[in-house]
């Protein structure tokens, strides 16, 4: 029995020895694994522990006019951010962090969801452009919230009232929805980034590249040494074509308007104003703008966002007939058409009024321009055809993007039989060219299109690429690639040319249609228009409802030969086109009195000026002569030193 037992106990005295060994392999194997086979990936992470990288923001550059003006600039913040690199659940801390952030606690919990999925050593920018009780709650609580820190960052400053808006844009954070597209795919939540216009057409220049320090911290956080420091490399600063006197002059011509006004001299393409109404402030943007404020601007019935100067796709009205009388002449037909205006003609079974119900009387090519006569462009386009029309409404840059470097630029449409089979499937009508020949039906221009059209008809068919970039700026290779100085020349005949501008120039005269848009002393050549938005008759059936007034527009240039700059109006409702060339004449005033005030290679003028006289006494009989000089200085306005709000 004895011997039994010590047999039983010797074997499991035997299998514990076993089990005592094999735990003890396994555990020196699992020490070896850590210690030999991943000691760098525990080292690592232990480094990772104790080294904390905090961003350093990179400023975007500058934003600058022609002559090296301030349009947007920077101005220092501080942003809240939480660091991910601790073992603290950073949920648990969300309520006292929304409460000393001023925040929802449902907000700062989006926040850490969204970043859930990326390294942990990218932290979370919590809240932009905190305040100073905001910043003085994060260093009160740097032992009991370690994980929140601020750093320094340079916010966007743009000129107020929505000065340049549209043209400038305005940044923002990168939406999720962005990163998946191939364009942001090397960018981070959070990252600030150009989200229209200039902003966002020329990001990759603007943005810089952000800098690091790397300090070491203790167990509960905190920093207790610096180890390094790579600097942020700001952004490049960016000059444009833009001079913003002009663009004053444009703000204050347009305003209280809806519309848009866009300026560029012919010769170069160069962008020297742009504006669209109504307008916003990218400042709400610069941080991050509220969703009520979104909601308000994207729901606004007359579109603020719009760039109208880009993206207003609308008929041109009587502009389009120069475009006519380019393709008339070219074809042989406008040099020998004279019609009588009777008020009205009837083409195809419909009668088509003039818009002098009265009418014109005996009209040629000229008076048909300065007058603008409805019934001969509508005979012009009877005898033409849509195709024909259409070939050198297209060779101008009609139906199609002009090139400008802003982003979302509309084409337009220019109909033809071709463009009906393809988007209706439907045969063109011979009826539908009549309308088409004043600038109405299913031709739909934007102001851009419409003053690069004309530009090249003022220009003898020389046709250049806008663009608000200054091409100075960049390399050479650049400048080719991104067609800045790109030009097609259209064939027009100079007999033609000479006889278009000629009528355009009597236009803001008394016999034109715009004589109160005429400035004495200016040589201004253009075309005025006025386009239905919806039938003359349905208009009628709303009792001539404001909302749905004519559009005016008008197309300018000086001087009449060998162009400076050239200004299209778009003046939304303002039914008649002498009210658009009101505002046109406005900014071609400002650019000539600016040209008449910039030194010339000429003497330098004395403002004393040299006067002779012979008077004499009362009761003198005799005569006495002299010469004076007289100061006839005249004190002039200064010029902008910056955009509105940057001085």
């Amino acid at each position: 029995m004895f011997g039994r037992d010590e047999k039983l106990s010797s074997v499991r005295l035997t299998a514990v020895q076993y089990i005592i060994l094999a735990i003890f392999l396994i555990l020196a194997y699992g020490l070896w694994r850590l210690q030999v086979m991943q000691s760098e990936f525990y080292a690592g992470l232990a480094e990772r522990n104790r080294v904390r990288t905090v961003p350093i923001l990179a400023p975007r550059g500058k934003i600058l006019d022609r002559e090296g003006r301030v349009i947007v600039d920077n101005y220092p913040s501080f942003t809240a951010l939480l660091l991910r690199d601790s073992l603290r659940d950073l949920s648990a801390d969300a309520d006292l962090i929304a409460k000393g952030l001023n925040m929802n606690p449902s907000e700062v919990r989006e926040h850490i969801r969204k970043f859930a999925s990326m390294p942990q050593y990218q932290p979370i920018f919590l809240k932009d452009d905190i305040t100073p009780d905001e910043l003085a709650f994060v260093e009160s609580h740097r032992n009991e919230l370690p994980e929140l820190d601020t750093i320094m960052a340079h916010r966007r400053l743009y000129p107020r009232k929505g000065f340049m808006a549209h043209l400038v844009g305005y940044v923002g954070e990168v939406s999720e929805d962005m990163l998946n597209q191939p364009q942001w795919e090397f960018y981070n939540p959070g990252d600030v980034v150009g989200r229209s216009g200039i902003e966002l057409q020329y990001n990759q220049m603007l943005m810089g590249k952000n800098g690091a320090r790397r300090t070491i911290v203790n167990s509960r956080g905190k920093e207790v040494q610096s180890l390094s420091e790579t600097p942020a490399v700001p952004g490049t600063q960016l000059k444009l074509t833009v001079d913003i006197d002009l663009q004053i002059a444009a703000e204050e011509a347009i305003e209280g308007k809806n519309g848009a006004i866009i300026a560029m001299d012919p010769r170069t393409g160069e962008i020297l104003a742009m504006v669209s109404r109504p307008t916003f402030d990218p400042n709400n943007f610069a941080v991050r703008i509220s969703r009520g404020e979104w909601n308000k601007l994207v729901t606004d019935p007359d579109k603020p966002l719009l760039n109208k100067a880009i993206q207003a796709q609308l008929a041109p009205g009587s502009t389009f007939k120069i475009i006519m009388s380019v393709a008339g002449w070219q074809e042989g037909v406008a040099q020998s058409l004279n019609v009588h205006c009777n008020g009205g003609a009837n083409f195809y079974g419909r009668r088509f009024g003039c818009w002098v119900k009265q009418g014109h009387g005996a009209v040629d090519l000229t008076k048909a321009i300065y007058q603008s006569c409805d019934v001969f462009f509508y005979t012009l386009a009877e005898k033409l055809g849509i195709n024909r029309i259409a070939k050198y409404a297209t060779a101008l840059g009609l139906g199609q993007k002009t090139g400008i470097d802003l982003p979302q630029e509309v084409s337009g449409v220019m109909p033809s039989e071709e463009w009906k089979i393809r988007n209706f499937k439907q045969k063109w009508f011979a009826g539908e060219t009549i309308s088409v020949g004043i600038g109405q039906g299913a031709v739909a221009t934007t102001p851009v299109q419409l003053m690069r059209a004309i530009a090249a008809i003022s220009m003898g068919g020389r046709m250049v690429v806008p663009h608000v970039a200054n091409p100075s700026e960049f390399p050479q290779a650049y400048v080719a690639a991104n067609h800045y100085m790109d030009v097609k020349n259209i064939p027009i005949e100079p007999s033609g040319w000479n006889l278009i501008t000629d009528a355009m120039g009597r236009v803001l005269l008394p016999e034109g249609t715009a004589p109160s848009a005429h400035i004495p002393g200016i040589d201004i050549a253009g075309k005025t228009g006025s386009a239905q938005i919806v039938s003359l008759a349905t208009r009628a059936k709303h009792e001539n409802s404001e909302a749905l007034a004519q559009n005016g527009w008008f197309v300018g240039f000086t001087p009449r030969r060998n162009p400076e700059i050239i200004v299209a109006v778009l003046f939304e409702g303002g039914e008649h086109g002498r009210l658009a060339a009101r505002l046109a004449t406005q900014v071609i005033k400002a650019y000539v009195d600016k040209q008449r005030r910039l030194p010339s290679k000429v003497a330098k003028q004395d403002h004393k000026v040299d006067v002779g006289a012979i008077w004499n006494e009362a009761g003198d009989e005799e005569f006495h002569g002299g010469r004076f000089l007289i100061d006839v200085a005249k004190p002039r306005l200064p010029l902008a030193t910056a955009a509105p709000g940057l001085r």
